[in-house]
């Protein structure tokens, strides 16, 4: 057993510090540990023990959160070494290869092309996309393109840096918070115990930190890599649309609310509360408030009614939402929200009128929850799925993650410093999200997303007491556990990870057979059998999965997490990039290059149709306006009641079996250019009218 630390010559972090006695005048002898001071003070019966022991607290709290700092070579190393990794995973995940491919369709040119309008235009109350309103969303992620636009010009780079830089944002605070809160609560477990012999443990506990536990399997660095690091967060924070804006708004507020959630308990502590007397809240909860306005001007109501939701849920599960009231001043905190989002809604509406208020609070807000729109319906079990796979492989531990938490138990909860509380908060954090969503009735993979950040913390703190040998005990009862002994549960759950990533593998050997259906890429399942790319993915998993079960073998739990970090890692570099890359050669790069032979070969006054499909990124590239018709009747009935009299043809994009359908023959049109699925015909107007 190791010798308990002698007080009197104590070094934290490089430094030595000195300390000879406390207030009660009762003094510490040279290299006399904790344990024997306690003992000599009971051998004493001294009157005063129960004083004395407050005093030891009030020290031992004091010197940690002002113990001496270490040298500066000790410092900036960490430091140094934490900016790194979060640059090297913000490179990976999010700003790697970002602008090297095209818009994807359907929906990434809707918001780069609105943008862009408001360039062109000088409106930047009213989004337009091809010559109409677009409602869909509030103008946040239109005014971040338009000035990245202004900055790196109309490309790729520039519409999803927003999404790029709003995930690297939320995983900087995810790594703050996490590394506040370890902070806090080691400094809270001293400041909580009631006697000498808990002083003991507790003291320890601090003081003598294990050496052998590397700085990468810390929980800061674990939690900002599972923030980031995951198929949903990766794929959303490349691709220039709102929801990762709307995520990192929302997700950022929440953590912000719980770091002023416990700077109020430390304030407290150091008999300094604020509450009472000041006109505002601290600055954490300010900070969620500005949050909360941008993320109604990101997408909406539903930037303020999940952290509602959230909060105040948590505050009444431990039963001290009056005070969190006092602390948070809602007051002050609703005038700076309506200060931030108020004002662009007074001006869309008084530009736009009651169209505005059907189409965005009516239709996108109202009626998606409560019924099916654009046929996104889906099984009560749609999240369940959407989880497991978006936020492999870590989702696998969420279930122990959550049975960690003993959410069932209020009781200790509420006893629980604030530091303490976190996991419980992101429990409730997760479960609101999860919950509401699966209310809805309209249902998509990314209304979700906010919710990961929470699935990471979680999942985040279980590691951390996997690593740091804590796992949990066997019942009361039982017989005591035999050396590198495994709870089931984790077993189980260890046994489940390698299942999984087999599974993983199969489907990426076998994936080819389901993707045939898209007519935009017909030949796209022959080239990604043909790059080997699937063998490569399949294989790192492979790999992956028996590196994790040698592990388990060998009773290393503690580097099962770094073997599926690797084999992420290593899959979205090997794998999936490329394969990202091949579909956009296959599936986008064809309409591009369609898009500059109509700026190239465009006569004036000549009108751009395109029959069959909606394609958007058209519009964005040739920055021209778009005709769409899917059906040949409306198109035609279209073209009869045209009074467009200033070109004698209309430039047509479709697939070939399209002008068929349409009643086009060959010798009716001339073919200017096919490139992949489509093709690209000058039509006279009168073969519409045959």
């Amino acid at each position: 057993m190791l010798e308990k630390p002698g007080f009197e010559h104590l070094v934290e972090n490089g430094t030595k510090f000195e300390w000879y006695g406390v207030r009660s005048n009762f003094q510490f002898r040279s290299g006399e540990s904790f344990g024997k001071l306690s003992m000599r003070a009971k051998i004493f019966n001294l009157k005063s023990q129960e004083v004395w022991v407050k005093e030891v607290i009030k020290n031992l709290s004091e010197y940690y959160r002002h113990r001496p700092l270490a040298k500066p070579s000790k410092r900036i190393a960490p430091l140094l070494l934490s900016v790194l990794w979060l640059c090297a995973i913000a490179g990976v995940a999010f700003l790697w290869n970002l602008g090297n491919i095209g818009l994807v369709d359907e929906t990434e040119p809707l918001f780069a092309e609105a943008a862009r309008q408001m360039t062109v235009t000088g409106d930047w109350i009213t989004p337009y996309f091809n010559t109409e309103t677009r409602f869909d969303k509030p103008p946040l992620i239109y005014w971040l393109m338009a000035v990245a636009y202004q900055t790196l010009g109309v490309n790729e780079w520039a519409v999803r840096l927003p999404s790029a830089l709003c995930a690297i944002a939320l995983t900087c605070l995810g790594f703050y918070t996490l590394s506040q809160t370890e902070r806090s609560s080691a400094t809270d477990s001293v400041a909580d115990v009631t006697d000498v012999t808990d002083v003991t443990e507790k003291s320890e506990s601090i003081f003598s930190k294990s050496p052998t536990r590397p700085l990468f399997l810390s929980t800061p660095w674990i939690g900002a890599a599972l923030i980031a690091l995951n198929p949903q967060t990766i794929a959303w924070g490349r691709t220039g649309v709102s929801d990762m804006l709307l995520v990192a708004c929302m997700c950022s507020a929440l953590l912000a609310f719980f770091l002023g959630y416990t700077l109020e308990e430390r304030r407290e502590k150091a008999e300094f509360s604020t509450v009472a007397g000041a006109r505002f809240p601290n600055k954490w909860y300010l900070t969620c408030y500005v949050l909360i306005g941008l993320a109604i001007l990101a997408k909406g109501p539903v930037g303020i009614v999940i952290p509602a939701l959230i909060i105040g849920s948590f505050g009444l599960y431990l039963g001290n939402f009056r005070q969190l009231w006092r602390e948070m001043r809602p007051l002050s905190g609703i005038l700076i929200i309506l200060a931030i989002a108020l004002p662009w809604f007074i001006l869309v509406t008084l530009a736009n009128g009651q169209t505005y208020i059907d189409s965005f609070f009516g239709y996108h807000n109202f009626q998606r929850f409560t019924e099916v729109v654009n046929k996104h319906s889906a099984p009560w079990y749609f999240y369940f799925i959407v989880v497991l796979v978006g936020f492999a492989p870590w989702s696998i531990y969420l279930p122990v993650a959550i049975a960690r938490t003993h959410f069932w138990q209020r009781s200790y909860w509420r006893r629980q410093a604030r530091s303490a509380q976190l996991s419980l908060f992101a429990l409730f954090w997760f479960g609101c999200i999860f919950t509401f969503f699966t209310i809805s009735v309209t249902k998509l993979p990314s209304y979700v997303l906010p919710l990961l950040p929470a699935a990471a913390i979680l999942v985040t703190l279980l590691w951390n007491d996997i690593i740091a040998g804590k796992e949990p005990q066997n019942r009361p009862g039982k017989l005591e556990k035999k050396p590198n002994y495994l709870p089931r549960g984790l077993l189980v759950t260890y046994i489940f990870n390698i299942v999984f990533l087999l599974i993983i593998a199969g489907a990426t050997f076998y994936c080819y057979n389901w993707l045939g259906d898209d007519p935009a890429m017909p030949n796209f399942p022959q080239a990604i059998q043909k790059s080997g790319l699937l063998v490569v993915g399949g294989t790192i998993w492979i790999t992956a999965a028996m590196a994790i079960a040698l592990l388990l073998w060998k009773r290393q739990q503690r580097w099962i997490l770094v073997a599926n970090f690797i084999g992420l890692v290593a899959f979205i570099i090997f794998g999936l990039t490329p394969a990202y890359n091949l579909v956009d050669l296959n599936r986008q790069l064809p309409l591009r290059e369609l898009a500059k032979v109509v700026v190239q070969q465009k006569q004036p006054g000549e009108e751009l149709m395109m029959i069959g499909f909606w394609k958007p990124s058209l519009v964005f590239y040739t920055q021209d306006p778009v005709t769409f018709y899917r059906l040949p009747r409306g198109a035609k009935d279209y073209i009869e009641e045209s009074n467009n009299h200033t070109s004698p043809t209309i430039m047509v994009l479709g697939y070939p079996h399209k002008f068929v359908e349409f009643g086009l023959q060959p010798n009716q049109y001339q073919l200017l250019d096919s490139r992949g699925a489509y093709q690209l015909a000058r039509v006279p107007r009168k073969a519409f009218l045959q």
